[in-house]
């Protein structure tokens, strides 16, 4: 079922801020679009990257519980962003089969593979604790746009810290 969100801000306003807050720092960026991302949009409960390193998924900064260290390539919902180069929505991670439970109160999923000079480096996780809470086109053309900044204002993109 589709829950129409409502924002505080628009998301071009927000996309405005966000640009504000990076500094072309990799590590540093990181650490800030998690929390401004936690701070800005509701209904939240983690908000994290994920690097790649090999044929695994490596856990970056991130806002929110702990969480699940490593992903292989093709598992689960962020493994399986990697893999498609794709922008994955689950509306609900209990019916997704494949789902690696890191918190038990989250209950959908968006994830955003990080292509830089058409290179998977990543994926930017986004979990809620309400099911279908990514559904609406509006919040992941604003999460896309959001890596797509992100990367954009990197002075020297650092995926490999391994």
């Amino acid at each position: 079922m589709l829950q129409t969100q409502k924002y505080k801000k628009s998301f071009k306003e927000l996309l405005a801020e966000l640009k504000g807050v990076l500094v072309g720092e990799w590590l540093t960026d990181m650490s800030n679009f998690s929390a401004f991302m936690m701070m800005e949009l509701e209904n939240l409960n983690w908000v994290g990257f994920y690097l790649l390193n090999g044929q695994r998924l490596c856990l970056g900064p991130f806002q929110g519980k702990p969480a699940c260290t490593e992903v292989k390539i093709g598992r689960g919902v962020c493994g399986l962003a990697a893999e498609t180069q794709k922008i994955t929505v689950v509306d609900d991670v209990q019916q997704f089969a494949d789902h690696i439970v890191c918190d038990p109160e989250s209950h959908s999923e968006i994830v955003v593979p990080l292509i830089y000079q058409n290179q998977l480096i990543g994926v930017l996780d986004v979990d809620s604790p309400l099911k279908f809470r990514f559904q609406e086109l509006e919040i992941q053309n604003f999460l896309k746009a959001s890596v797509e900044i992100f990367l954009s204002q990197q002075k020297k993109v650092q995926p490999h810290f391994f």
